[in-house]
């Protein structure tokens, strides 16, 4: 089933499952969005029109008819915050190749940046990987990766094995639509994908041994899907965050995938470089970290300058 042949009911039900896994969305926020979300899903269908295939005019038309409906502006400012919410989803999921609400302003509201991390806070999120009491060298190498790539969470956990052999210096990463992209890999991540590997292959030659089949993915899993579940790894940088003194408030995969771009944005690098590694579609889905940075260097300079600090005086 693909996206666009799946129901939209079963989007939103796929959606709510992430948002109650990885932010710990309380009962009755799941229904708020439950409820908004299907009343947009009733709009499009009377449209003609779906999830997979909305655009900016049709959410903007939707947003219209609220209004003509005298809903208030905080509702309406829910409303499109349900939908820009279950769109990044998607977008992150790769069911689909853009973002059509990104660049809508609700009633009120101003867009929502994402949340990134301080270098020292990863640092500290490395070593507790690193420091695992279990699968030590798996958890080392999924979270170099992850910071060394900015691969979204699902491509990191479905990469074939066959993707890491030979001591690659590039990852071939099959992202949304089944595009494919290539992404440097730092020295650190090539060393903890080679530690990984002996180990994994060895446990491969044991199940091998007793007869099991061995697994296509790097990350193998004996679950139904084949390897590590995006659910099992949102639980494993959660550990990693209480282990190293990070609030695990602010970490997500989706924080490290953040880290990636805002670091190499502060260090230099060129934003359509950071567009192709991220296999971003649009570059003002890239653009976002501009204005992280802008808002981090902004709080820096009121923190420790001598003259804002004597203003606050």
């Amino acid at each position: 089933m693909t996206a666009e042949t799946m129901p939209m009911t079963r989007w939103i039900q796929t959606f709510l499952e992430a948002q109650a896994a990885e932010l710990d969305s309380a009962t009755n926020t799941q229904l708020a969005y439950a409820r908004d979300l299907q009343g947009f899903a009733d709009w499009l269908t009377g449209k003609g029109q779906h999830f997979s295939t909305a655009t900016r005019d049709h959410i903007e038309g939707y947003l219209i008819d609220c209004a003509a409906e005298g809903l208030a502006k905080s509702t309406r400012a829910r409303r499109l915050s349900a939908i820009k919410q279950i769109y990044r989803f998607a977008f992150e999921e790769g069911w689909r190749d853009d973002n059509p609400a990104i660049q809508i302003k609700g009633p009120g509201r101003t867009q929502s940046l994402p949340k990134t991390l301080e270098i020292a806070e990863v640092d500290r999120l490395l070593e507790a990987a690193r420091n695992s009491k279990t699968e030590s060298l798996r958890n080392t190498c999924l979270m170099e990766l992850l910071y060394a790539t900015g691969m979204r969470v699902t491509e990191l956990v479905s990469l074939p094995v066959s993707s890491a052999r030979g001591d690659p210096q590039m990852l071939l990463v099959r992202g949304k639509g089944g595009k494919e992209r290539l992404v440097p890999l730092s020295p650190p991540a090539r060393a903890a994908l080679a530690a990984y590997l002996t180990h994994r292959d060895k446990a491969e030659d044991t199940a091998r041994a007793a007869g099991q089949a061995p697994s296509k993915f790097l990350f193998p899993s004996r679950g139904k899907a084949g390897h590590l579940t995006r659910h099992r790894f949102f639980g494993l940088i959660k550990e990693f965050a209480r282990d190293g003194g990070v609030s695990p408030d602010k970490v997500t995969p989706h924080t490290l995938r953040h880290a990636f771009a805002t670091h190499l944005l502060a260090g230099g690098a060129d934003l359509r470089a950071i567009q192709m590694m991220l296999g971003h579609a649009d570059l003002a889905t890239t653009e976002i970290y501009t204005h992280v940075l802008d808002e981090r260097l902004k709080a820096l300079v009121l923190d420790h300058h001598p003259l804002a600090k004597s203003h606050k005086a």
